[in-house]
């Protein structure tokens, strides 16, 4: 059977198994974007190096996901799902398995290098696995479990983390996924249907992944460098150029195809934000409730994980209402319901009690799930079944690009905004803002294609 054959081939059985293996991959891939974050001053202690060194083993893991996510979307659809899910687990595995082992810095970032590569590949595993596994009547219900088990991961990886660097040390970090990896691999390899096999990426893929990489550092380095001098804002000038210049090219050219043929421009545009905004929110409440209220991790823990907990309640319900009700207005009502929950989190002050930010963040978690699943079946639906990968790194990049520009954007405001509670404030507007544009952009995009569908 060849590659595409087997990609696109629908499923002769709903394999739910494969469902829970991208649920899995989603969780494990969005912990660790996030619960690297706290080992970076046992890092630098550990390893004798500065604080900006450290912290390239979170920039090392997060520069190959954003720069990859696009060619390998184009990868994909030209190799066997099961083989790349194999490699990629694996590969993902053993560089976690070698960043704990590392005796120095520069093994750190290298394998945190490897695994952000292998870890692209995951991210746009993940819906397609999700999609291609079950029925079409089924879509949304399986899509909601990497779309929400995936911010899960994000939010809870703070709180894990503080818990294994205060007794086990920071190795610990990147062995604590191993287990789930092991389990998903062992999963898929018994599951996954055959057919399909590998190839290497072609040169073009290979000179995309450096022009999109280049843009997001320039764009990442001005964002983070502004608030001590805006004339740091000037790198951002490189990334035009390096953008327009990617989309002139082969990698360039099938996304924006698919995004115009399939009319997603805005949902797309929504999942970044939101993302951006969801980012925003929990860098900026992280840091205020441990720095300004002085609330011990464990407790500032606890508190933000009613988020998660959110999401996990209302996740298999907003599968359920979009496969019934349909994925549009499903995706808009969770944005909106987020972006209320992060507006009652702009008038924050020393004088609210835990329960009082517990359950508002409650409210958006509930959003967050309703919105997940049904968004992901919005935009892998719209598009043929031989162009589902590239549409899958599409949203990947958008999630992802909000999720590293949230904490730079909200680090701005919270500088422009001062260093006070006037400052956290503005950066929950900030949080809450972008919110809104989701869902006032999921909204437009469900009158429009009201619209267009008589005359389709």
């Amino acid at each position: 059977m060849s590659s595409t054959t087997e990609l696109n081939q629908p499923a002769d059985k709903d394999r739910w198994s494969l469902v829970a293996v991208a649920g899995m991959l989603s969780f494990v891939a969005m912990l660790d974007m996030n619960i690297v974050n706290l080992a970076l001053p046992d890092l630098s202690r550990g390893f004798g190096i500065s604080a900006e060194t450290a912290q390239w083993a979170v920039l090392g893991y997060q520069l190959p996901v954003v720069a990859l996510l696009l060619p390998a979307g184009r990868w994909l659809d030209q190799v066997g799902t099961r083989s790349a899910l194999l490699l990629a687990v694996s590969g993902f595995a053993l560089s976690s398995a070698a960043a704990a082992l590392s005796p120095w810095a520069a093994w750190l970032i290298a394998a945190r290098l490897a695994q952000g590569a292998f870890g692209a590949v995951l991210f746009v595993l993940m819906p397609v696995l999700a999609a291609r596994s079950v029925r079409p009547e089924l879509r949304g219900r399986a899509m909601s479990v990497p779309a929400t088990l995936g911010p899960l991961g994000a939010v809870t990886g703070p709180a894990l983390g503080g818990l294994l660097l205060d007794h086990l040390g920071w190795r610990a970090i990147f062995l604590v996924k191993l287990p789930v990896c092991l389990a998903a691999l062992l999963i898929a390899h018994r599951h996954s249907p055959l057919g399909g096999r590998l190839r290497r990426p072609d040169r073009a893929s290979l000179g995309d992944a450096a022009l999109v990489g280049g843009a997001v550092t320039a764009i990442l380095l001005a964002l983070t460098l502004a608030p001590d001098s805006p004339g740091w804002l000037l790198l951002t000038v490189p990334a035009v150029p390096l953008t327009a210049l990617w989309l002139r090219r082969p990698g360039g050219r099938p996304v924006t195809s698919v995004l115009r043929e399939s009319g997603t421009y805005g949902v797309h545009a929504a999942v970044l934000a939101l993302a951006a905004g969801f980012a925003a929110m929990r860098y900026v409440l992280a840091l205020h409730l441990q720095l300004d209220d002085a609330v011990s991790a464990t407790a500032t823990g606890l508190t933000t994980l009613c988020f998660p907990l959110g999401m996990g309640m209302a996740g298999p319900l907003g599968g359920r209402l979009a496969d019934r009700f349909g994925a549009r207005p499903l995706a808009a009502t969770g944005a909106t319901v987020t972006a209320l929950g992060l507006l009652l989190l702009i008038p924050l002050d020393t004088h609210w009690s835990l329960p009082d930010i517990a359950w508002r963040l409650a409210l958006a978690g509930v959003g967050m799930g309703l919105y997940g699943g049904p968004v992901q079946s919005l935009v892998m639906t719209a598009v043929p079944p031989a162009r589902t990968a590239t549409a899958g790194s599409a949203v990947q990049l958008a999630r992802s690009l909000g999720f590293t520009l949230g904490p730079a954007l909200a680090t701005a405001a919270w500088g422009l905004g001062g260093s006070d509670t006037s400052g956290v404030r503005a950066g929950l507007g900030l949080a809450a803002a972008a919110a809104c544009l989701a869902a006032l952009l999921l909204v437009r995009h469900g009158r429009r294609s009201a619209a267009l569908a008589p005359l389709t």
